[in-house]
């Protein structure tokens, strides 16, 4: 029995209630550090699950205020620790989600907004004299997470047209372009940094990240949704396709469906090791599901109908593929059930094959019943080693299992900070 709308409304109200007061929980001493200000995992994460749910007359703009207010309790970041999911960005990022046609907060984002686009400015100009130079990105330079793709994104719910987000376009564009390094020509993106951002003996020659999260698949996200709003410039419709084309050339197909590895090491890329010989965890973060709504979201965008087909089966592939399927192993919306469950959501959404059946599915490795709420909630917030935060914690499943039950699209938007959206 698939489960149904009145059980996962019965978890995500749980959840909710126990999130009820930011005293209460930062005296939980659970496993996510108390940072008010990051989305992540503190209480600006918390803030997006009670904006839903007010929007839908589930809780309080009291109870939102509260938040918001722990949020910015310590001051607010605008500095360069500052990105979309931590300090300025953040707190605006669950500010604009909770304005709606009210204006509320609409001054204090005035004053945001002004940091954010002197902070964009800043980082925009070190790119490009590091692009001038002929020297390699870190990841935390283009990133979803902590670059300038996640600052985009923000530009993007702030703006959907402005000049700044330009900008950025124009900066991802040039990012897409080869160069080349002791007559070796490797992708704009490719780092001489670990996934962890630093040096590491383990990837010598550095790599080329495919993910979400950290990778190239959070700019080509990007740039498929800015063209979908109507917003492009010189040069992104050929980068869309640069992208894609690595991306395929790394692609390994299963039946009808196809999966990617997390990245490409130096010696992957000379042919010396091989890639991966079985499928990786697929989540939003690393792993098909989310490389896959990037693809199927760049193929709306340029009207690649066979990339959209191709994504979309990957999509399904990591649902029902048993090795992808058994490497699910919690509930996140970083990396588990959660966020496959929004993936396929939002992927469903635009999809040119069915794929209505899985989010239910999904979520039936949760929680099969009403019973099962309270247990839930009190898995994912049991110390130490539980997490009350948007990626990957108690907040971010509330808010996946909230869409599951209403059965429609968030009315805050809460999910494009995702980059799915």
């Amino acid at each position: 029995m698939l489960l149904n709308r009145e059980a996962a409304r019965a978890v995500a109200d749980a959840i909710a209630e126990q999130l009820s007061s930011p005293s209460e929980v930062r005296a939980m001493r659970l496993r996510d550090r108390w940072w008010p200000q990051s989305l992540a995992v503190g209480a600006v994460g918390v803030a997006l699950l009670h904006i839903e749910r007010a929007y839908a007359g589930l809780g309080s703009w009291q109870r939102v205020h509260d938040w918001l207010c722990a949020a910015i309790s310590g001051g607010v970041s605008a500095s360069d620790d500052a990105h979309l999911y931590y300090g300025a960005p953040a707190v605006g990022f669950a500010l604009h989600a909770a304005s709606g046609e009210h204006r509320r907060y609409a001054h204090v984002l005035e004053i945001l907004d002004g940091h954010i686009a002197a902070e964009t400015r800043r980082r925009l100009a070190s790119a490009h004299a590091r692009m001038d130079a002929g020297a390699l990105p870190a990841l935390a330079e283009f990133d979803a997470i902590r670059g300038l793709t996640g600052l985009g994104g923000y530009l993007r719910q702030r703006d959907a047209t402005g000049q700044l987000l330009s900008e950025v376009l124009n900066y991802l564009v040039r990012l897409t372009e080869p160069i080349n390094v002791h007559d070796e020509s490797l992708p704009g993106w490719w780092t001489t940094l670990a996934p962890s951002g630093r040096l590491s003996d383990e990837f010598v020659g550095g790599h080329a990240n495919t993910g979400m999260a950290h990778g190239i698949a959070g700019p080509l996200a990007l740039l498929a949704l800015t063209m979908r709003d109507g917003l492009a410039v010189d040069g992104q419709s050929e980068a869309i396709n640069r992208i894609c084309a690595w991306l395929d050339r790394w692609r390994t197909d299963y039946g009808s469906s196809s999966w990617w590895p997390y990245w490409i090491t130096r010696t992957q890329l000379r042919r010396a090791d091989p890639i991966p010989t079985k499928p990786s965890r697929p989540s939003w973060c690393y792993g098909t599901a989310g490389v896959a709504r990037a693809q199927q979201l760049a193929a709306l965008a340029i009207g690649d109908r066979a990339r959209q087909e191709m994504s979309e089966r990957a999509v399904v592939g990591a649902l029902t593929h048993p090795l992808q399927r058994a490497a699910i192993s919690d509930a996140s919306l970083c990396h588990g059930y959660a966020g496959l469950a929004q993936i396929v959501a939002r992927s469903a959404a635009d999809a040119s094959i069915p794929m209505r059946g899985y989010q239910p599915s999904l979520l039936q490795e949760l929680i099969h019943d009403e019973a099962d709420a309270g247990r839930l909630a009190a898995a994912l917030l049991q110390p130490p080693g539980g997490c009350f935060g948007l990626l990957e914690g108690a907040a971010g499943v509330a808010l996946a299992l909230h869409t599951a039950a209403s059965g429609s699209p968030p009315v805050s938007g809460w999910d494009s900070c995702l980059l799915i959206v």
